[in-house]
């Protein structure tokens, strides 16, 4: 039977073997936020902050997520952050598809739970789960549904550090899910 709170599902992520990043990880890094959120973020993979701390977006992505939580008054208290994979990829490598398909029973689990109102997706790995030959530049900030989720896909806040241009068309994609919610 699968878990039916967060706290029993992040202990049997934990505890995850699935794939090889279960032997390279630091710590697991499930996800962290309210388990009543109405927004849910899914990132692509933990990072090295991430993998030395367990919890997800604490580099400098996780101080532009913040930055646009904050410009339409949400918090990190008010959502749910996670990404496709819960274990970093070494040297922060894409992920594979056995590691992706590892983590997936994860992701919807934690969905799932949560059930929220919204899911974001913070770049092309999270797009291309429900959508996998869509191109974030083309879809970002448009509306769609999957399994009667509505899914809002935005630029990864990595994206708006290495490309400033991407920072104003990230902060009119997070005004679509304050106009949302």
């Amino acid at each position: 039977m699968p878990p039916s709170t967060l706290a029993d599902l992040h202990r049997q992520i934990e505890q995850c073997t699935a794939c090889d990043l279960g032997r390279t990880r630091i710590r697991v890094v499930p996800g962290t936020g309210s388990s009543t959120a109405k927004v849910f973020f899914i990132g692509e993979a933990p990072g090295k902050k991430e993998d030395a701390t367990g919890l997800p977006f604490v580099g400098a992505a996780g101080r532009v997520l913040d930055e646009m939580l904050a410009t339409i008054n949400l918090s990190r208290a008010d959502v749910f952050i996670t990404s496709v994979l819960k274990c970093r990829p070494p040297e922060n490598r894409d992920p594979r598809p056995e590691e992706i398909a590892a983590c997936l029973p994860f992701l919807a689990q934690q969905v799932k739970i949560i059930r929220p109102k919204l899911i974001v997706t913070l770049g092309r790995f999270a797009l291309q789960l429900f959508q996998p030959e869509a191109i974030i530049g083309a879809c970002h900030g448009r509306l769609f549904t999957d399994n009667d989720y509505p899914i809002l896909p935005v630029y990864h806040p990595a994206a708006a550090i290495y490309n400033r241009k991407l920072r104003e068309p990230l902060a009119r994609d997070f005004a679509i899910i304050r106009d949302f919610i």
